[in-house]
């Protein structure tokens, strides 16, 4: 006791000495003065409100006085009247906040304490980083008080502080105006490269002759949508795409699979690649030739430049660091999501789904933008194709997108994946064409080119698409349905994405 007693006694000095000068000091960021002049200069200055009305808002002030006098001045502006120190006192007069913000008098000191305007945008910028500063500080103590809290959730208050600070950076984010001399030399370079290369794909190429066509190739920093209804092969489709961009051209993919595990994945690309039926991976009773040809194929994806992440729930803000650590580290040049419904925007609140998948689709395209690589990100449709009949009610249309509002709005391309023969129908009336084994791919939006539609061949078996040119056995041609998945669990959930590279002895039970 004797000693506890000694401590306390000597505690508060030191405390006193050390946090008081230190901590209890310390002022929120401000720079008052620099309000005060950019106040006065926009009631001086005819075009001063112009050119900083972008980086300011009424919440960037640290004084009330001061951002009840931008609000009157915003709403001036906002209605095109003249910004002075007259019509700003009449505004905040009728808004009923004169004597609050100070008065007539203080209008007059704002005025007064104008040197020059000369360098108004740089202390409107000071400003608007003090404001940031001071969200960064108000965010750190939420953050901090929550986490002493021992019925907090973790992983949520993780999720909440990267939100937090994407929420700030994206309100802090502003881009220069860029005199077009620049832009067209950059548009030249890339027209230069599109020219040198073989063909007219730009873009990266699908694999699929008829849908680059269309497209030139998937471009950046493009945001794609690939919808259908469930079974019409969407995660074949893609993962015949990333055979071709991985395997084939060694264009580095990163999938994040939010349905399948990475296993489950894997399983998928061993039927395309090796063409063995899914029941033989899944019992592992394969015929010589499928030995044979397992052991022959499967060696060529390995090594791979194919990234796959299934971790479960994904939220936003966790696709927007992995995303840039593999772009970083493993220069990825296209990212698959499977699928975007299954996202979600953790960290925020929201009034219903729809404004949160709003939210997801948002971040999507400005990820796309800011790695400047396409993003595809696969897609649900409601059910009202199953309430229409026919040939034509069964092809579905932009509005049958979940929450389509949103995705149809960020989306730069939209396509559709249709399967006639899933619904009964194998033949086409008006031109007679056989559609047994057919998927037709709907370009039905594109923001930088012509939308049309194409055919590909679904080989279901194999969870397989390719190019309608390309033969096929005709005892391949079925009827049936297909759109099972396998119920191999993966041990795997790698925060920085699994190789295909590191998977040979998950394969290896497969080497007959």
């Amino acid at each position: 006791m004797a000693g506890t007693s000694k401590t306390s006694k000597r505690t508060p000095q030191t405390t006193i000495i050390k946090v008081g000068a230190n901590e209890f000091g310390k002022l929120p960021p401000q720079a008052q003065e620099l309000e005060d002049s950019v106040l006065g200069a926009i009631m001086i200055e005819k075009e001063a409100y112009g050119t900083v009305a972008d980086l300011l808002r009424p919440e960037v002030f640290y004084k009330d006085q001061n951002r009840l006098v931008y609000e009157a001045i915003r709403d001036l502006a906002a209605k095109d009247l003249p910004i002075d120190i007259l019509s700003v006192g009449e505004k905040l007069r009728s808004m009923g906040t004169l004597e609050k913000a100070g008065g007539v008098v203080y209008l007059s000191e704002l005025t007064r304490r104008v040197a020059s305007t000369a360098h108004l945008r740089y202390h409107a910028e000071i400003v608007s980083k003090k404001a940031t500063a001071r969200d960064i500080i108000a965010l750190a103590a939420q953050i901090e008080e929550k986490g002493f809290d021992e019925t907090q959730d973790i992983d949520e208050l993780m999720q909440e502080a990267e939100a937090g600070i994407f929420e700030i950076s994206q309100r802090s984010q502003k881009r220069d105006v860029t005199q077009i001399d620049a832009v067209i030399e950059e548009a030249f370079a890339r027209m230069d490269k599109a020219a040198q290369n073989t063909g007219s794909i730009s873009g990266i190429p699908s694999g699929f002759h008829a849908l680059d066509k269309i497209t030139s190739g998937w471009q950046t920093p493009d945001l794609v949508i690939i919808a259908a209804r469930p079974a019409m092969g969407k995660t074949a489709f893609v993962l015949s795409m990333a055979k071709h961009m991985a395997v084939d051209r060694e264009i580095p993919v990163a999938i994040f699979s939010l349905e399948m595990s990475n296993v489950q994945l894997v399983n998928r690309l061993i039927m395309n690649v090796c063409e063995i039926e899914g029941d033989k991976i899944k019992t592992g009773k394969m015929s010589k030739e499928d030995s044979r040809r397992l052991n022959t194929k499967i060696n060529i994806m390995k090594g791979k430049p194919l990234y796959l992440d299934d971790t479960p729930s994904l939220s936003i803000f966790e696709l927007r660091s992995k995303a840039r650590k593999l772009v970083r580290e493993h220069g990825i040049k296209i990212i698959i999501i499977d699928y975007l419904q299954l996202m979600n925007a953790q960290g925020s609140s929201f009034g219903s789904r729809e404004q949160e998948v709003s939210i997801i689709s948002r971040s999507l395209k400005a990820l796309a933008k800011e790695l400047d690589i396409p993003i595809i990100a696969l897609s649900q449709l409601n059910r009202g194709v199953e309430a229409r009949t026919g040939i034509e009610g069964k092809t579905p249309q932009l509005s049958d997108l979940r929450e389509s509002g949103a995705i149809e709005q960020d989306a730069d391309m939209v396509c559709f994946i249709h399967r006639p023969e899933y619904y009964h129908i194998y033949n086409d009336e008006k031109s007679g064409k056989d559609l047994r084994g057919l998927a037709q791919i709907i370009v039905a939006k594109h923001r930088n080119g012509a939308t049309d539609s194409i055919w590909l061949r679904f080989r279901g078996k194999y969870a397989k698409f390719q190019n309608e040119e390309e033969a096929i056995d005709e005892d391949e041609l079925s009827t049936v349905p297909t759109g099972e998945s396998f119920s191999i669990q993966s041990s795997m959930n790698s925060a920085d994405g699994a190789t295909l590279n590191s998977l040979g002895e998950d394969l290896s039970q497969y080497q007959l």
